[in-house]
């Protein structure tokens, strides 16, 4: 055992005193409050007053630690629960808040999204600030996009729209308008194939079609409220009077637009809880950025900060994965002090679990088909296949897995398919409660006993049906309304009824907090953020996948790495990675393994290594490459073709770099491929850099073959240095 193991085991042999239970007094408000708690959990639970930075890991229990902070401060008569405003991102996180502090009998706290708490406002305050009704909300941009396009007779499909439209939900949320985009989009590509000149006339067109239609979106909301309480000091006094303590979950995704929108909130006042972990920033393409939690030391010079570690969801085995991942990240970040930059190590609080397992297949079909195998294999074992997760890198991924699932006749449900309560047999269920609630005749049969012979009508007996299809997903469906009801007849007890279980129901349905249903969960790793499982599947670990292909700059490279991250610490025992060496059966065995399992997957997990196995070892014997300029480590494919990392300013003639480019799209528009077919543009810098002078030379350029040697190589010298 090393010095770092001992003081590990050491730190996790201390941790084995908690919760201290027993030192409160049996029944008093401490013990049932406070008694259940670790001693960094107890630290934020009974620091009351801010600011107070919580850096909680993955599974420390960061969600019980500030619920219990809240429960405690208003049962101790420190806060008001009608004072204190509790922020998170999702409409599910906000839900499963309101139910906890429910449970912990502090219901009248208020537990929103930004965009939630901001359109209250927004809705209360409109009349004097502004004067006549609040415009309608749009929800959706995709048509709004389209009549903005043609407006300005511009073709875009249904997947430029998308990403347009989630361009402009960028630049709002950073504080761009039409006029400032381009200043501020320098580094964006092209949105939608969009020079962004076009963007920004798009986006402008795009506010003006919301104005003809009398519509803001959400982004406005949050635009709108910062508006009003920039300028409107008698609505800003009345906010600051109503909240006096503000709880920001998530706080390392929070974007400029929120930032803002939270400062003026406060209005100077420090009374802030702010939890996060740097470590799972995986939305910054949506705006968000972890500066804000990083810097918050600089900000609060006397803020508390309180470090949760312990990881009370994953086993020694999945949590030494985790740690060993981020070790290999690059250092440094928004922060000046590296105390806040610096990854939290996890430690493990949970029994010995099973080593996690890799597996290289030969294609996509037959990964899909071993991963289906081994969830069947889990489920005869005794793991429920709600307790299963299989997590991609992007959603295009999952039909492999949907077939392999199927044709095992293994149930599934597709995290981001149809939601739960827009189901017939949910909302059929819901009406029948609805309406025994009104009834009221329970009788004192127990709550759980109702619901199971209310929805008996509907098709839900106790044992599952033995076919497949469209009855067992009915049947599931109903079957996690009757586990709900179980759950919160535990937790809520005896006079918690079928009224109030309707109530739970339809504000559940309103934020989309669905129950768990009994299925195996296919899923993308972001949309796998806030979630856990006993058995995780993390497939599809190729390079091009993960990391993503496009993330070619080391933050963008690093996000990819976080997002990993989070898929490993979701999982609580057993943990499975898998990847492919061809996309289809037969296919060239191009693939190779994501860059971030180097280190990670024992030497000869795996039997199919030959194909690439000795150019891989070559390049491990040659060690990482420098940056020939600085000095640092490259860490992409791009940095590495052209010997130069990122930061460093390219050494090529402009003149040079064009006309490749100019040469390349003329061979790709004669040869009707695309151009990056012909060369990638970091092939096209490496030549333009290199200025080789022979065939020979420009063979040794990354990304020059045989075959584009002979095809492309007097051209490319011509061009270079004429005949």
């Amino acid at each position: 055992m090393n010095s770092e193991e001992a003081a590990e085991a050491a730190h996790l042999s201390e941790a084995s005193s908690f919760p201290e239970a027993g030192r409160f007094p049996e029944g008093s408000l401490e013990a049932r409050l406070l008694g259940g708690l670790d001693e960094e959990q107890r630290e934020v639970a009974t620091t009351l007053h801010g600011p107070v930075c919580v850096l909680a890991g993955a599974g420390t229990g960061k969600t019980r630690a500030i619920t219990h902070r809240i429960a405690y401060g208003v049962h101790t008569g420190v806060y008001a629960p009608q004072r204190l405003l509790a922020v998170t991102f999702t409409a599910r996180a906000a839900a499963e808040m309101r139910s906890r502090l429910r449970d912990l009998g502090v219901g009248g706290v208020q537990a929103r999204t930004f965009h939630a708490a901001a359109l209250r406002q927004l809705q209360y305050f409109w009349p004097q600030a502004v004067g006549g009704t609040v415009p309608g909300l749009l929800e959706h941009k995709a048509q709004t996009i389209a009549e903005a396009a043609r407006r300005l007779r511009l073709t875009v499909d249904r997947a430029a729209i998308r990403d347009l439209a989630s361009e402009i939900e960028w630049a709002k949320v950073s504080m761009l308008t039409p006029s400032t985009y381009l200043q501020g989009a320098t580094a964006r590509g092209e949105p939608g194939g969009l020079q962004p000149q076009t963007v920004a006339r798009l986006f402008q067109a795009f506010e003006d079609v919301k104005v003809d239609r009398n519509l803001i979106d959400f982004e406005d909301v949050l635009l709108i409220t910062v508006g009003i309480l920039q300028e409107d000091p008698k609505v800003a006094a009345t906010v600051r009077e109503q909240y006096r303590h503000f709880v920001v979950d998530e706080y390392q995704d929070v974007s400029p637009l929120q930032q803002r929108l939270l400062e003026l909130w406060l209005g100077g006042r420090e009374e802030l809880c702010v939890v996060g972990d740097a470590s799972q920033t995986i939305y910054s393409f949506t705006g968000a950025t972890s500066a804000h939690l990083l810097e918050f030391g600089k900000r609060h010079p006397s803020a508390a900060i309180v470090r949760l570690v312990r990881d009370y969801r994953s086993t020694p085995q999945v949590v030494r994965l985790a740690n060993e991942l981020l070790a290999g990240r690059r250092s440094g970040g928004p922060a000046a002090d590296a105390r806040w930059a610096e990854p939290l190590r996890l430690l493990a609080q949970r029994p010995s679990g099973p080593e996690p397992e890799f597996a290289e297949c030969t294609d996509d079909e037959a990964e899909a088909a071993a991963v289906a195998r081994r969830i069947g294999a889990l489920i005869a074992a005794g793991t429920e296949p709600k307790d299963i997760a299989v997590l991609f890198r992007t959603n295009g991924q999952s039909e492999a897995f949907e077939q392999a699932l199927s044709a095992a006749g293994i149930g599934y449900q597709l995290r981001g398919g149809e939601r739960f309560f827009n189901r017939r047999e949910v909302r059929d269920g819901l009406l029948q409660l609805r309406g025994a609630a009104r009834a009221d005749a329970d009788d004192g049969v127990p709550l759980a006993q109702r619901v199971r012979d209310v929805l008996s009508s509907l098709g839900y007996s106790e044992q599952a049906p033995t076919g497949g299809g469209a009855t067992r997903e009915r049947w599931e469906s109903l079957a996690a309304l009757v586990a709900l009801a179980d759950e919160l007849s535990a937790a809520r007890g005896e006079g918690f009824g079928l009224p109030d279980f309707v109530a739970e129901l339809q504000e559940r349905s309103a934020a989309q907090h669905a129950p768990a249903v009994q299925g195996v969960t296919l899923a993308s790793l972001h949309a796998a953020k806030g979630l856990e499982w006993d058995a995780v599947f993390l497939v599809g670990l190729s390079e091009g996948l993960v990391p993503i292909s496009f993330a070619d700059t080391p933050v963008a490279v690093d996000e990819e790495r976080r997002l990993l991250y989070v898929g490993i610490t979701r999982a609580r025992e057993f943990l499975h990675l898998s990847w492919s060496l061809s996309r289809t059966p037969g296919g060239r065995a191009h693939r190779r393994p994501s860059r971030f399992l180097d280190g990670l997957r024992p030497v000869g997990s795996t039997a199919s290594h030959a194909q690439g196995g000795a150019r891989r070892a070559r390049r491990e014997l040659k060690g990482p490459t420098a940056c020939r300029v600085c000095g640092t480590i490259l860490a992409t494919g791009a940095e590495r073709k052209v010997g130069r990392c990122s930061n460093c300013p390219p050494t090529y003639e402009e003149a040079t770099f064009e006309a490749l480019r100019a040469w390349r799209l003329e061979q790709a528009r004669e040869a009707d491929v695309p151009a990056f077919v012909v060369f990638t543009d970091a092939t096209l810098t490496a030549i333009a850099e290199a200025r080789p002078s022979s065939l020979g030379e420009l063979s040794q350029v990354a990304g020059v073959g045989k075959a584009k040697l002979d095809r492309y190589g007097e051209a490319v010298l011509e061009l270079l240095h004429g005949s």
